[in-house]
């Protein structure tokens, strides 16, 4: 009495010291995270400091460059690159439906933002094919819908200015919309997204691009004049237009072509069978550009053979120019892509060459750098940028150690953009097509890796086809969507229908592996052991469990159904019944309801493919965990992970406070199985009635022929030994004398 007075005067104490210590606990938590939002919220210099040298990472790293050891590279490198830019900024830009101009101002705007924002040492940023095909294919539609004819025959629009416009109109709004997108997936930290573009998706993304822009580039090799195709199936449409149009080609754009072609994939292949011993890659497209302008402007092809030239290339910068913001909205959603794509291939080149040459870069400042790369440019009409592979290899090659190449490119596209440019008037439109051409040959060079990439792995070959032909057949941005979606789909798929199998035993080891893989392997007597490969939760559930009792030949719920129905049948036997419940005589019944022996009594889960449960996932082990047990077989997991157990530990797998944790869960399949062997089962108890349905069982099965005829003692003798016999794994007990009692019973009858 005493001592619940104690309790009654005590409890309300205990209560207030807890509340007030909670409320104590509250307070300083709230004043803590109070403290931390002022602290970084607050402006000090410091933190002013530290913010503009992270946003322009090059005040981190000029001061610190070492001249005499890195300028020589730099400036070789950035040469190289800027030769190489000019030819291809001027192909480009009939990729992307404008004027080579505004792709000259897109190099050059690029690699001087890039220098300034870019955490990246080596990377090349500019213009890039693939990109200017997107911005092209945004840029045609957004004219057709404003009524414009875009048939290269069509030349009334260009000559009044108006169409030009339009076209300068839309890619500075897309241009910026991209940009702003890339900036805001910055300051929202989304650069996650990339992950879920893997390599078999970009690959066969490029790919697919790669058929489209050769497609897009075949009509100005062969100099004729057919529309401009848009929307889904372009490639297809393009390819008919061709071939109806075929006969009307321009021979001196065909020999133009053929010459070009020859010899840049000719210079091409020497130089990468011989790169080794050249210090820097030959200029193969500044010679080819060259020589192609001199013989297009002293040879008139234009005047007498009718052939495509570039046309005057302005001199100088434009005014800037604000996009419209109706025709921003509009192309939103075609923005989105695109920014995704350029900074997925910039990073991915960053991390390329950051591990080559052991440095780190900032994948969220890279997203800004890339933003910045499209945002300034734009209100001088350029279009969107990215880093390209092919630059990129050419950079580290010759010698690039920091991004002041980047500046040395920018002066020599400068130098074109203010002296040269009108010197490239003369340039034939099939030149720049057959260097456009030409460069697509490492992405077209992945069709040659199907087989081995197929050898490698089945399923990410599936997605590179997937991939490749909807981004050629239906279009860019559909085919890159349908890539991310159907590779998680087969993450999904491969989840739901992961690899099972039984485990047997390397003899003489405490080691299990699978029996289907490996030979020699012995199995456990009375023991399965099982694996699943993949996480368990809602959607593989059912895949689990047809699994489990598929390879242990054992559905327990048919099992317990099947011993039900033998427990009816026998107390109507006890009844005296010549018919069953079922309406069949006790010679078929004692044929159909023989209950199974097991032949195992312990079942192993082997966990450690398991990397997470979800509530379903918690519930199945559960359920096979009481299923087994109506069946006096035990179920032991194996090697679980800490958030594994956990899941199971809060599921209530273990029971009340965890209480029998220990002889459910295991650290080692050996473990399991040795606490398996050593444990005395249910199934192995010296209880009479548990061992007479074992022996009932077998003894049945032995009887089936004799139930209805006569047997002498000598045939019981037999029986009953035969029942004894150690195959059986069974001792004779009291229940023996029952079974005895009943097949005489039957004998009667």
């Amino acid at each position: 009495k005493s001592t619940s007075i104690w309790r009654i005067q005590i409890f309300p104490v205990l209560m207030y010291h807890k509340t007030d210590m909670q409320e104590n606990h509250r307070k300083h938590h709230c004043v803590f995270m109070l403290a931390k939002l002022r602290k970084s919220c607050s402006c000090t210099p410091k933190k002013l400091k530290n913010f503009v040298m992270d946003f322009l990472p090059v005040l981190r790293w000029l001061p610190k460059y070492q001249c005499k050891e890195y300028i020589w590279g730099d400036v070789m490198s950035g040469l190289v690159i800027g030769i190489i830019l000019v030819p291809q900024a001027i192909a480009y830009s009939l990729l992307a439906g404008l004027k080579p101009i505004y792709s000259l101002y897109t190099s050059f705007f690029a690699n001087i933002i890039y220098f300034l924002m870019g955490t990246s040492r080596h990377v090349s940023v500019g213009i890039f094919s693939l990109i200017s095909l997107m911005v092209g294919q945004v840029v045609d539609r957004e004219l057709l819908l404003a009524g414009f004819d875009l048939n290269d025959d069509a030349p009334s629009a260009w000559g009044d200015g108006s169409l030009q416009n339009d076209s300068q109109s839309n890619s500075t709004a897309f241009n910026l919309t991209v940009a702003g997108m890339n900036v805001l997936m910055g300051i929202f930290r989304l650069g996650f997204v990339s992950m879920y573009l893997s390599e078999s998706v970009l690959d066969g993304f490029a790919t697919g691009a790669s058929l489209t822009i050769l497609t897009a580039q075949v009509k100005y090799l062969i100099g004729i004049k057919i529309p401009r195709s848009q929307g889904h199936g372009m490639l297809v449409i393009t390819w008919i237009n061709i071939f109806r149009n075929i006969s009307q080609a321009n021979f001196c754009d065909v020999i133009t072509s053929a010459i070009c072609i020859m010899v840049l994939v000719t210079a091409k292949e020497l130089g990468d069978r011989y790169k080794h011993k050249l210090k820097f890659p030959l200029p193969t497209e500044l010679v080819v550009i060259v020589v192609a302008t001199l013989v297009s402007h002293y040879g008139k092809l234009n005047e007498v053979y009718a052939s495509s030239v570039s046309g005057a290339i302005p001199t100088g910068f434009i005014p800037p120019k604000v996009p419209h913001f109706n025709l921003m909205l509009r192309v939103a959603v075609d923005a989105l892509p695109l920014a995704v794509v350029s900074f997925v291939f910039t990073v991915s080149l960053s991390e390329m060459c950051a591990k080559k040459y052991a440095y780190t870069i900032r994948a969220n400042q890279e997203m800004f750098a890339v933003g910045f790369c499209n945002i300034i440019p734009s209100f001088f009409h350029s279009f969107a940028t990215s880093a390209a592979l092919a630059k990129t290899l050419v950079k580290t090659s010759t010698g690039c150690q920091t991004q002041v190449s980047g500046v040395i490119s920018a002066m020599v596209v400068l130098l074109v953009l203010l002296f040269l440019a009108p010197l490239f008037y003369s340039l034939q439109k099939c030149v720049l097509a057959c260097i456009i051409i030409v460069s697509l040959r490492g992405a077209l060079r992945k069709f040659q890796d199907v087989p081995a990439r197929y050898h490698v792995n089945k399923v990410d070959t599936l997605i590179w086809v997937v991939t490749m032909s909807a981004s050629a057949l239906i279009s860019t941005e559909i085919g890159l969507l349908v890539g991310i979606v159907f590779s998680m789909l087969c993450i999904v798929v491969r989840t739901q229908r992961p690899r099972t199998t039984l485990l047997g035993q390397i003899p003489n080891t405490s080691f299990y592996e699978d029996d289907l893989e490996y030979e020699n392997l012995s199995s456990v007597p009375k023991v399965k052991i099982f694996r699943f490969e993949a996480p368990l939760y809602y959607a593989n559930r059912n895949y689990f469990l047809k699994s489990l009792y598929r390879l242990t030949n054992l559905d327990p719920n048919l099992e317990a159904a099947r011993r039900k129905k033998y427990e009816k049948e026998k107390q109507h036997l006890k009844k005296g019944d010549h018919k069953t419940a079922n309406g069949l005589g006790m010679r078929e019944t004692t044929l159909q309801l023989v209950p199974k022996q097991n032949d195992f009594q312990a079942l192993v889960v082997d966990c450690s493919s398991i990397s997470f449960l979800d509530t379903t996932g918690v519930n199945t082990l559960k359920e096979i965990l009481k299923d087994y047990k109506d069946l006096n077989i035990s179920v032991l997991l194996a090697c679980c992970n800490p958030s594994v157990t956990d899941s199971l530990k809060r599921g209530g797998y273990f029971g009340k406070d965890c209480g029998s944790m220990q002889e459910m869960l295991f650290y080692s399949i050996h473990n399991a199985v040795q606490f398996a062997k050593d444990q005395k089962l249910p199934a192995d108890s010296t209880d009479g009635e548990g061992q007479f349905a074992i022996i009932t069982r077998h003894a049945l099965g032995c009887v089936q022929q004799w139930a209805y005829q006569p047997l002498s003692p000598e045939e019981l003798c037999c029986l009953s030994d035969a029942t004894q016999n150690s195959h059986w794994g069974c001792s004779p007990v009291p229940g023996w004398n029952r079974l005895i009692t009943c097949i005489c019973t039957l004998k009667c009858r």
